[in-house]
C-alpha cells in the first residue's frame, strides 16, 4: 500500500562524506568555514553602513550580496552541522521542504543581485551622465524588492510542486542538503511536472542574469579601455574586477552543477559542485572584495580604527 507525502515523516540525509572517520574532521573545516564566511560577510555589511563614502547603488547591492551568502551558506550548513555533531543524520519531511525553499530563494537572489551590480556598472562606466537619474534610491529599492518578489514566487513554486508529490518510503538523499533533483528521485509520484519546472524556472534564473552580465561587460570593456587617463583605467577596472571575479567564481560552480552532461555527471561531482557555490563561494566574496576593491579596504581599515578607537 503507498503512502502519500503526509505519512513520511523524514528523510535521510547522506551528507558530503559517509566514512565516519571523516566526520569530525569535516564538521571542524566546515564550522570554521561557516565562522569565517559569517564574520566576512558581516564586517562587509558593517564597513559599507558606516562609511559615507560607500552609500552608493553597488555597495548598496554588495551589502544585500553579504546578506544573502549569509543566508544561502546558513540555509545548508548548519543542518549538516547539527547531524555531524549529534550523529543524527535525517531531516524532517516539513524541515526538509523549508530548507528547499530557502536555498532556492538565497541561490536565486545571489544571480539577481550579481546582475543588477553588472547593470550598476555598465550605467556607472557607459553611462555616466545619466547615473544618478538612472540609479537614484528609488529605483535601487525598487530592483531590490522586484529581486526578493522574483525569487520569493520561484522557490515558493517549487517547494509547493515538491509538497504535492508521494513519497513511498523514507529513503537517503544522496545529498548533504535538500536540492531538488536528488529529493525528486525519491518521489513515486509522476515528476514531469516538477522536471519541467526545474528545466523552464531554474534555466530562466541562471541564464537571463548571466546574459544581463555578459551583454554589460560587452560594453564596459570597451568603454574602460577608451578612457585616456591610467589613473581612469585603474578605478574603473578596480571596480569591475572584483564583481568579475565573484562572478567567475558563482556561476563557474552553478553551472558546472546543473548544466552538466550525464555522461560526466556524478552524485559526487554534483556534491562538490554544490559544496563550492553554497560553501566555498560565499565565504571567498569578502575576500575577493576587501582584497581587489580599494574602497572597501579604506572603509574595512576606517571600520578597525574606530573600533579601536572606541574600545580604548
Amino acid at each position: 500500500v503507498m503512502e502519500n507525502q503526509s505519512s513520511i515523516s523524514e528523510f535521510f540525509l547522506r551528507g558530503i562524506s559517509a566514512s565516519p572517520e571523516q566526520q569530525q574532521s569535516l564538521f571542524g573545516i566546515f564550522l570554521c568555514m561557516y565562522l569565517v564566511t559569517l564574520t566576512g560577510n558581516l564586517l562587509i555589511i558593517l564597513a559599507i553602513g558606516s562609511d559615507l563614502h560607500l552609500h552608493t547603488p553597488m555597495y548598496f547591492f554588495l551589502a544585500n550580496l553579504s546578506f544573502v551568502d549569509m543566508g544561502l551558506m546558513s540555509s545548508t550548513v548548519t543542518k549538516m552541522l547539527v547531524n555531524i555533531q549529534t550523529r543524527h543524520h535525517t531531516i524532517s519531511y516539513t524541515g526538509c521542504l523549508t530548507q528547499m525553499y530557502f536555498f532556492l530563494m538565497f541561490g536565486d537572489l545571489d544571480s539577481f543581485f550579481l546582475a543588477a551590480m553588472a547593470y550598476d556598472r555598465y550605467v556607472a562606466i557607459c553611462r555616466p551622465l545619466c547615473y544618478s537619474t538612472v540609479m537614484r534610491p528609488q529605483v535601487c529599492a525598487l530592483m531590490l524588492a522586484l529581486c526578493w518578489v522574483l525569487t520569493n514566487i520561484i522557490a515558493l513554486t517549487h517547494t509547493f510542486l515538491m509538497a504535492r508529490l508521494s513519497f513511498c518510503v523514507t529513503g537517503e538523499i544522496a545529498h548533504f542538503f535538500c536540492d531538488i533533483t536528488p529529493v525528486l528521485k525519491l518521489s513515486c509520484s509522476d515528476t514531469h511536472i516538477n522536471e519541467m519546472m526545474v528545466f523552464v524556472l531554474g534555466g530562466t534564473v541562471l541564464i537571463v542574469p548571466f546574459l544581463c552580465i555578459v551583454t554589460s561587460y560587452i560594453h564596459i570593456v570597451p568603454a574602460i579601455l577608451r578612457v585616456r587617463t591610467r589613473g581612469g583605467v585603474g578605478k574603473a577596472f578596480s571596480t569591475c574586477s572584483s564583481h568579475l571575479c565573484v562572478v567567475c567564481v558563482f556561476y563557474g560552480t552553478l553551472f558546472s552543477a546543473y548544466l552538466c552532461p550525464p555522461s560526466i555527471a556524478s552524485e559526487e561531482k554534483d556534491i562538490a559542485a554544490a559544496a563550492m557555490y553554497t560553501i566555498v563561494t560565499p565565504m571567498l566574496n569578502p575576500f575577493i572584495y576587501s582584497l581587489r576593491n580599494k574602497d572597501m579596504k579604506g572603509a574595512l581599515k576606517r571600520l578597525f580604527s574606530h573600533r579601536s578607537i572606541v574600545s580604548s
